[in-house]
């Protein structure tokens, strides 16, 4: 049993996971209400948030678990806010010299890296191992708020980053985009809503960056795009064609994802591909890479479920498991490395 916290942001989460049957428990404190005032996460309120929620869900787990069965301590050690990492990170070791247990420490990249494959698991623990084997080679594609790249995952679960952006965030980039526009935070769910009643080919926005056989990725140019083409309309304009700007501005992003994994997908025999992140919420972008997926046979595709597409414990919990990457920490005076990158450098 692995008893996990995630602190990295904006969102307090503690899971229970356990091997033989799958999740136990998960509880968060989503700090959605406290940031959407300021337009954005505000790391400061992030840190006081997680300091005072963090003891009161550890209550609500104890009140229906009994911690001593628990095997291990995970917490999630990067990337994200210094301040946030602090106190998951301080509260684990807490918990882990109390309980007289390991702790592990999971990179937060690597959590969305294997939080497809919880569904998996869940299905049918006793027969995981020998599931997950005939989905190797793996393509994941991670899409966040702070972060885009696509990533081949082997036979023996090593990691290696295909590509990334050399600029903003596909989610980063629907988030500003719903700001220039007008419409809150946060912004991608409000983009999607809008996009649903809108005209995906009205406006011809941008879609990536250079030789067609480059697979980082690039949408800086996108949201400047947009900002022009706002310049040009007046208020009323822009409020009449709301609908049809943020369809085709979601287009714009979603093309470009597409487009670089179906290019990526020619690089190996890949046998699946994995969709993680916030942004994997996006019903247009799962339907996208879906359709992908059904138009090469034999190839699978998994998506993380939407509790484990944001910040949370579960996908730490399981990614301690099933990364063989994770060992128990040995030298607990280091500090907190609040870029740690997906993959170590080979």
């Amino acid at each position: 049993m692995i008893l996990a916290l995630e602190s990295s942001c904006d969102e307090s989460a503690l899971a229970l996971f356990d091997p033989t049957s799958g999740l136990a428990g998960e509880w968060v404190h989503s700090q959605m209400a406290v940031h959407e005032k300021h337009g954005g996460v505000v790391p400061d309120l992030a840190t006081r948030e997680h300091l005072r929620t963090i003891g009161p869900l550890l209550a609500e787990v104890r009140r229906g678990h009994d911690l001593s069965q628990v095997d291990a301590v995970a917490v999630t050690h990067g990337p994200g806010l210094a301040g946030c990492l602090a106190i998951g990170v301080a509260a684990a070791k807490a918990l882990a010299v109390a309980l007289q247990r390991p702790l592990l420490t999971v990179n937060h990249l690597r959590g969305h890296a294997f939080s497809p494959f919880i569904p998996l698991h869940g299905q049918a623990p006793e027969t995981f191992e020998a599931s997950l084997a005939t989905l190797l080679p793996h393509l994941g594609l991670i899409v966040s708020g702070g972060n885009t790249l696509l990533f081949r995952l082997d036979a023996n679960r090593r990691i290696e980053v295909i590509s990334t952006t050399r600029d903003d965030a596909a989610g980063e980039a629907l988030d500003k985009g719903a700001k220039l526009l007008g419409l809150g935070y946060p912004g991608g769910p409000l983009v999607e809503k809008w996009a649903g009643q809108g005209d995906a080919t009205a406006f011809d926005f941008p879609r990536g960056i250079g030789p067609r056989a480059d697979l980082d990725f690039s949408f800086s140019g996108l949201k400047t795009a947009l900002r022009y083409r706002l310049e040009k309309m007046t208020p009323t304009e822009i409020e009449g064609r709301m609908a049809d700007l943020c369809a085709s501005y979601q287009q714009a992003v979603i093309d470009a994802l597409v487009r670089k994994t179906r290019l990526a997908l020619k690089t190996d025999a890949y046998r699946s591909i994995g969709l993680s992140g916030g942004v994997a919420n996006n019903r247009t972008l799962r339907a996208a890479l879906a359709g992908l997926a059904e138009r090469r046979a034999g190839l699978t595709f998994l998506a993380a479920e939407p509790r484990h597409t944001g910040d949370n414990a579960g996908m730490i919990a399981f990614a301690a498991w099933a990364d063989p990457t994770v060992s128990p920490l040995t030298d607990w005076s280091g500090e907190i490395d609040p870029s740690l990158p997906l993959a170590p450098a080979s």
